[in-house]
C-alpha cells in the first residue's frame, strides 16, 4: 500500500480502511492467514509513525522512512544510515537547544463489520469506515544528537535522545524504549479505550 497521505493520521486511517475492506471482501482468505476459524474480527488496527524535528518545520514527518531519497525520486524506503546522515547534515549548524524533536505514532482503530459501501470513487468522499475510525496519538519528545550513538533499535534511534535522558534510544535498550516510546503511549490510550 502506498502511504501518500500528508499526515500520520491519514496514513493510519488509509491502512486500516484498506485492511478492513480486504477482510470484508475475503473472509476465507482472512481465516487462512490468521488461523482463526471464528467469525470475522470487529476491528482492525493500523499505525503510522515517524520523527518530527522542529528546526526542520516537522520534517521528516510522514517521509521519515524515505527521507534521504525524497529528492532523488527513488521509490521505496531509504537506508537508516542514509536517513540519519541527511538529518545530521541538515542540522549541522543547529545548536543543541534548537534540536528539539519528537517521535509521533498514530494508531487507527477501524470497524470491519459495516454494511457494504456505495459506488463512490475512493478518496473523493470519506467512507463509512473512515468516518467511524478512531485515532490514538502518542508522542515521545526529545532532541537530536550530533552523531549516532548506540547499537540497538533502528531508524533514527541512534540520534534521538528522549527527554529526561542523556543517552539515545539506541543506547537505552528495548525495555526502556518500549516503556516511554510514542507507540507505547498510543497503545496505552487504545488499551484504555478498549477496556471501557
Amino acid at each position: 500500500m502506498i502511504e501518500d497521505a500528508d499526515s500520520f493520521s491519514g496514513n493510519a486511517i488509509k491502512k486500516a480502511v484498506q485492511l478492513a475492506h480486504w477482510i470484508r471482501a475475503n473472509p476465507p482468505a482472512f481465516e487462512l492467514l490468521s488461523g482463526q476459524k471464528s467469525e470475522t474480527p470487529s476491528f482492525v488496527l493500523a499505525d503510522d509513525s515517524g520523527l518530527e524535528v522542529d528546526a526542520l518545520h516537522g520534517a521528516p514527518g510522514v517521509h521519515s522512512a524515505r527521507f534521504a531519497g525524497l529528492e532523488s525520486g527513488l521509490a521505496g524506503n531509504s537506508s537508516d544510515a542514509a536517513n540519519n546522515a541527511k538529518l545530521l547534515s541538515l542540522l549541522r549548524e543547529i545548536p543543541r537547544e534548537m534540536r528539539t524533536a519528537r517521535f509521533r505514532c498514530v494508531i487507527a482503530l477501524a470497524p470491519v463489520l459495516l454494511p457494504p459501501l456505495d459506488n463512490r470513487s475512493p478518496g473523493c468522499y470519506p467512507t463509512e469506515i473512515e468516518l467511524q475510525a478512531e485515532l490514538f496519538d502518542g508522542t515521545c519528545s526529545g532532541r537530536i544528537g550530533f552523531a549516532p550513538s548506540g547499537k540497538e533499535g533502528f531508524g533514527y534511534d541512534p540520534l534521538f535522545i528522549p527527554e529526561g535522558f542523556e543517552r539515545t534510544f539506541a543506547e537505552l535498550g528495548a525495555e526502556t524504549k518500549n516503556d516511554i516510546s510514542h507507540r507505547a503511549k498510543a497503545l496505552l490510550k487504545l488499551r484504555q479505550r478498549l477496556s471501557v
